[in-house]
């Protein structure tokens, strides 16, 4: 096992944890990543996205009212400081048993009180042979949150988006992977930062990475 600054990754797994979540379906969630909106506030039209916020009542999800995204430059120097608009979750994707599975083990990884607010973003980072895709335009960073889970729907003809956590921006990644169709990752936001490195295309055509981004606190507001 790697010793990472005196501590093992074992150790670290109170931190953060990789988990396979085996209720979901993952082709219920595809046909909801082909109608998502272009992210207006990154450059290129490379990246898609929506979002909506929920609590967990009862073991069932109950959508909370439309907000709006807002982070500090202290944690997002890209677009910080700024409110920010997206498209809400489509509602047959909502009503998805796949998908209250997702957000039911996030909340119970987590074990989030039960009125805590999930944020779920729906997002899809492309590349073509011209252009790479950036899932991380921020750079290495923290969301301001207390807790993240990244969970890969799909990667498609493409080679990179290997997820890397630091406990510090300037040092090496304490984890570093690719995330396949159905892990979900769960980070402790307060003590790690994180980045996806980019993608291209493996062959001469588009390609793909599609995943849900979950934070709790929401990071929304009305």
């Amino acid at each position: 096992m790697q010793i990472v600054g005196g501590m093992t990754e074992l150790e670290y797994a109170f931190l953060f944890t990789l988990r396979k979540v085996n209720s979901i379906e993952l082709g219920d969630f595809k046909p909801f990543y082909n109608n998502l909106p272009v992210d207006p506030y990154i450059k290129g039209n490379y990246r898609l996205r929506r979002l909506s916020r929920f609590i967990v009542a009862e073991n069932q999800l109950v959508k909370l009212p439309h907000g709006y995204l807002f982070q500090s430059k202290d944690y997002n120097p890209l677009v910080g400081d700024i409110k920010r608009e997206f498209a809400e979750l489509d509602d047959g994707l909502i009503g998805l048993n796949s998908f209250k599975n997702l957000v039911l083990a996030f909340s119970d990884s987590c074990k989030l009180h039960p009125e805590a607010e999930i944020g779920v973003h729906q997002i899809r980072t492309t590349c073509s042979p011209d252009s790479f895709g950036n899932p991380a335009p921020e750079g290495i960073h923290q969301d301001g949150t207390d807790f993240i889970g990244i969970f890969s729907v799909d990667r498609e003809n493409i080679q990179g988006g290997e997820t890397h956590l630091y406990t510090a921006k300037k040092d090496k990644p304490v984890f570093s992977k690719i995330l396949n169709p159905g892990e979900l990752l769960l980070v402790n936001d307060h003590d790690f930062y994180h980045f996806t490195t980019p993608i291209k295309p493996q062959i001469e055509a588009q390609g793909i990475r599609d995943v849900f981004v979950l934070t709790s606190p929401s990071l929304l507001t009305d």
